[in-house]
């Protein structure tokens, strides 16, 4: 799996575009600045857009190209994020450390779905706040129309409203739905899709 992202990730185009997820842009805002985190952030386009807004930005991913294009795209928007090369479990920081974690196409294996989000939960801080987009199990109908909007082929690695909601029992959902939208993100996430997205805060 890291050969698959560090390939993807080599060269030098931006796999997902150098913009920031859409849904990020459109509620970062809503949000008291501090610490925020992203785990699996590819080439760095959300963490840079948070610190561009004046966030403590922090990163990981288990691919090293995507760190080094995650620091070239710092530098051309001069400004620093704090990105890890590790897993989500090799990640350490504090307990209860982040304001808020941003999570954009977080997708894993089944078995690890779940420890995934008992360390998100871990690293957040009570009353911070999780904002998330994902692909919904629907989206293989999409992407057998058209491959390009990608996500996982894997249902299990795919997510359902149900599910989301339990990872998240003990939180105050303030947005859970799932939409039909357009993806325009690089050379990977083009076309309609769907997805699920998400806001809640811890208790």
């Amino acid at each position: 799996m890291i050969e698959f992202w560090n390939d993807r990730y080599r060269g030098q185009d931006y796999a997902y575009g150098k913009e920031a997820n859409g849904y990020l842009q459109a509620k970062l805002g809503r949000f008291v600045k501090g610490n925020i985190l992203f785990p699996a952030d590819g080439e760095g386009r959300n963490s840079v857009y948070a610190a561009r807004q004046g966030w403590q930005a922090h990163a990981f991913d288990i691919s090293e190209e995507g760190q080094k294009k995650a620091d070239i795209l710092a530098d051309e928007q001069q400004v620093y994020i704090d990105y890890k090369v590790c897993s989500f479990s090799e990640y350490r920081c504090p307990p209860e450390y982040f304001d808020v974690i941003g999570l954009f196409y977080t997708h894993f294996d089944p078995e690890e779905k779940v420890a995934f989000f008992e360390r998100v939960k871990q690293w957040l801080e009570p009353g911070g706040m999780v904002i998330m987009e994902v692909f919904s199990k629907e989206n293989l109908s999409y992407r057998a129309q058209n491959p390009g909007i990608g996500g996982p082929e894997d249902p299990d690695m795919l997510y359902s409203l149900e599910e989301v909601w339990g990872f998240f029992d003990n939180f105050e959902i303030l947005e859970l739905e799932q939409q039909e939208i357009e993806l325009h993100e690089g050379r990977y996430h083009n076309g309609t899709g769907s997805v699920i997205r998400f806001i809640g805060q811890k208790k």
